[in-house]
């Protein structure tokens, strides 16, 4: 959803310092960490900026990159993220998240977070509105992923919750194979919903909020999922993406996490922002604006310990109102 480039710096930096003082860091290195991220976001904004716009496109932070930019610790954390990453293939979901039932694989269930729906969706068996679902998504596909996609079948399909930003919408894990038992693919199909940010900016141009999503994510991802794609449904509208092709990402717990490794990680995603917005955005603009000082960096970080404090009472507020009973709260039991 287009919008002004520096609220997204400004989330950036907002979640450094909240993060850090969940794991532990002490004011200087939250403070280490904002300036880490801006300082990365400027100087590489600057680099994009000059680049020719095909050069531009085909630009990516590969595996190299990250290794070349880390050191220490951290660049010992990334080779096993990476190494973790690799191994997260459609034949390690296939036995992760299947049984062999029948010498047939199937998903398997996790009620309440993954249930068979063996009733109806939107009237129809479950299916028949499946079938429904992939022939509307087809079309948004090209044609030779088409030719790729339909060599594969549908084998079983149960409905998940999804994290806490999409909790409330509509999700559901597809499993399918190709030539023979040992070649799966699963596919997550996920309800999209209006950009909270469409009541600040102009309205989006796509009026199925499943093609702006996977529009987004094309644009700002050099090497995207092959088999993005959209359709609507019920009046809903959906994505459809592949279920861990390779993805990884650093897990915080503040047991194990070294606070130290802050700054370091927090320069990755500031650059990794600045790719992102130079393909979506202008870049020479951005690196004007920015410019060649510090300034920019200082007033981030004003903001996001202002940002970070105000989060903590906001906390603090709902807590207060759950013990008093204001509000009710419902725990999750395991």
């Amino acid at each position: 959803m287009p919008g002004p480039w520096e609220w997204d710096l400004k989330r950036l930096v907002a979640s450094i310092v909240a993060s850090g003082r969940f794991l532990g860091a002490n004011k200087r290195l939250c403070r280490q960490g904002v300036q880490a991220a801006v300082s990365s976001y400027r100087k590489h904004m600057q680099e994009y900026a000059r680049m020719g716009y095909l050069d531009l496109w085909y630009a990516t932070i590969n595996e190299a990159d990250i290794l070349e930019f880390l050191t220490g610790t951290a660049q010992k954390g990334a080779l096993k993220i990476m190494a973790k990453a690799r191994q997260r293939t459609h034949l390690q979901v296939l036995g992760k998240l299947t049984d062999l039932v029948d010498e047939k694989y199937r998903l398997r269930e996790n009620a309440p977070f993954i249930v068979r729906e063996t009733n109806v969706q939107d009237g129809r068996p479950i299916e028949e509105a499946l079938g429904l679902f992939f022939e509307s998504y087809f079309q948004s596909l090209a044609d030779e992923r088409k030719s790729l996609l339909r060599n594969y079948r549908i084998t079983d399909v149960v409905r998940k919750i999804v994290g806490v930003g999409s909790v409330g919408t509509r999700c559901w894990l597809v499993f399918v194979t190709g030539n023979h038992s040992d070649d799966p693919l699963f596919l997550q199909i996920k309800q999209a919903e209006r950009s909270v940010l469409e009541p600040y900016v102009s309205k989006s141009i796509y009026e199925n909020q499943g093609q702006r999503v996977v529009i987004g994510q094309r644009l700002l991802q050099a090497a995207p999922d092959i088999f993005l794609g959209w359709f609507q449904s019920g009046g809903g509208d959906f994505y459809v993406r592949q279920l861990r092709d390779m993805k990884g990402g650093v897990e915080f717990d503040p047991n194990s996490t070294k606070v130290d490794n802050i700054a370091q990680y927090s320069s990755l995603c500031g650059w990794a922002l600045a790719l992102a917005h130079a393909k979506s955005g202008d870049a020479a603009m951005i690196a004007g604006y920015a410019g060649n000082s510090d300034e920019l960096d200082q007033a981030m970080v004003n903001f996001a310990f202002a940002y970070a404090n105000q989060t903590e009472e906001d906390y603090q507020a709902l807590i207060s109102a759950a013990k008093s009973g204001r509000i009710k709260v419902a725990e999750a039991t395991s």
